[in-house]
């Protein structure tokens, strides 16, 4: 018999997880529909079967300021599975193998963040100070106009903001392209603004970096699903939905690749934006609310993944200036906070990669090196051992700053039917805590809901 807490849940990553966590913790009865073989949607992990190592499908760090996130994390039993670095520390490599670290000051936010930017070296004290002058300036224009924010693309930003050239290439593009995933004069700033309010211009605590000890899936996948069935729920791979029914104006039932049909009194879509339209009926897919999501491009993350036979720098977290390759990671570094040594464990991320997603693996191997042969010299030095080159065509939602007008709210024209993922409207840009904050959203919606129909009917 279906009641007022039946809810389907289409999509297993972090936005259908969160949202079926928080509704398994009120008490209601969920199944979970995932069409892969595995959770975890667009961030997940897998063991590599040569080195034994977990392999995330793209280098995903959390900070302090993913409250939403962190939290979650917590209520499914994985922050013992979380490293908290307090200070922010950044050591970014310029060509010619300059070297500079950005790290916050022990002081309180924001204090310690402008402490920070007037030691580093990779820019004159001018272009510090203008580069503080010009973050103050973008926090005015957040309180004060952000509807003209929203109108501008990330170089535009700058321009307004006086920013030099070098201040964006040292510091404001490398920020930008790793939390927005796109080139500056695509990103809109208004994301842009949001992202270091949040993250670099608010407490000290918000701007620590947090690493998993473990792999993505292993961090939240098993807990939260282990969760949800404990609770009286379904989760369930390898579970295609090939439709959305609608009758009466209510979504009534989901139908599965295999024809199988299954019904709720509250259904929560949790996939890409690109695959909601084919679960819903063609009149659907054209109207004022669901029309626009079409128009939400993506843009792809390129993550080359090498193992060397020695170790090339001691650092952690290494920032590339003036390359194609934009972060490396040492894993071998986070892999020791667990308490295991894997030397020459090396993680290079390129964002925004549209006009490299298209070139074969051997290309991009080649770029990378090149570029880590460039910035550090000595891994000259280095044999390579293995490499594997990962490729998310759709990572996150381009973030246009048309977008703020496509995006849809968590409520739809149908009351019983919500939507969640990264994508959906929540103020920041396409990360894990904005599809967090979605899925909790999309729960709590459904029990408002819940609320209202069970006091209807009393």
């Amino acid at each position: 018999m279906i009641d007022a807490k039946d809810v389907i849940i289409i999509g297993g990553g972090f936005a259908g997880l969160s949202a079926a966590v928080a509704l398994a913790e009120k008490g209601f009865r969920i199944a979970l529909l995932e069409s892969k073989p595995a959770l975890g949607g667009r961030a997940y992990s897998f063991a590599d079967p040569e080195s034994g190592d977990f392999v995330d499908n793209g280098q995903h760090v959390l900070m302090g300021c993913y409250t939403e996130t962190l939290d979650f994390l917590a209520s499914i039993g994985a922050t013992k599975n979380l490293v908290f670095h307090d200070d922010l520390e950044i050591e970014m490599l310029d060509r010619g193998g300059a070297c500079a670290t950005l790290k916050t000051a022990h002081l309180p936010g924001p204090f310690h963040m402008s402490s920070g930017l007037l030691r580093y070296r990779h820019l004159t004290m001018r272009q510090r100070l203008r580069v503080l002058t010009g973050g103050l300036k973008l926090l005015s224009m957040q309180r004060r106009d952000v509807s003209a924010l929203q109108q501008m693309t990330v170089a535009q930003l700058m321009d307004a903001l006086g920013q030099s050239e070098r201040a964006r290439q040292a510091f404001w593009y490398p920020l930008s392209i790793a939390t927005l995933n796109d080139e500056p004069e695509v990103s809109s700033a208004a994301l842009l603004a949001e992202v270091l309010k949040r993250a670099f211009f608010s407490k000290r605590s918000d701007s620590a970096f947090v690493y998993s000890r473990v792999g993505l899936s292993d961090l939240y996948c098993t807990s939260a699903a282990s969760l949800i069935e404990r609770s009286g729920g379904l989760v369930s791979m390898h579970a295609a939905v090939e439709a959305i029914e609608i009758e009466n104006g209510r979504a009534v039932r989901v139908k599965l690749r295999d024809g199988t049909r299954l019904g709720a009194v509250n259904i929560i879509c949790a996939v890409p934006s690109r695959q909601l339209a084919r679960l819903l009926p063609g009149s659907m897919r054209y109207d004022s609310f669901f029309g626009p999501i079409s128009k939400l491009e993506s843009s792809p993350i390129v993550c080359v993944h090498a193992w060397f036979d020695r170790d090339v720098t001691d650092s952690a977290f290494v920032g590339f200036i003036g390359t194609i390759t934009q972060w490396l990671f040492n894993k071998r570094r986070i892999f020791e906070l667990r308490g295991e040594r894997h030397p020459g464990y090396l993680s290079f991320v390129i964002s925004g990669a549209r006009k490299l997603v298209d070139r074969s693996n051997e290309e991009l191997l080649e770029i990378v090196l090149n570029d880590l042969k460039t910035m550090i010299p000595a891994s000259a030095n280095a044999k390579l051992v293995r490499a594997l080159v990962l490729k998310e065509k759709h990572a996150t939602m381009a973030p246009a700053p048309d977008t703020f007008q496509l995006r849809p709210t968590t409520r739809t024209p149908i009351a019983n039917l919500f939507l969640a993922g990264d994508w959906v409207q929540t103020g920041l840009p396409a990360t894990i805590e904005s599809a967090v904050i979605s899925g909790r959203a999309a729960a709590s919606a459904v029990s408002s809901r819940a609320t209202e129909t069970i006091a209807a009917a009393a």
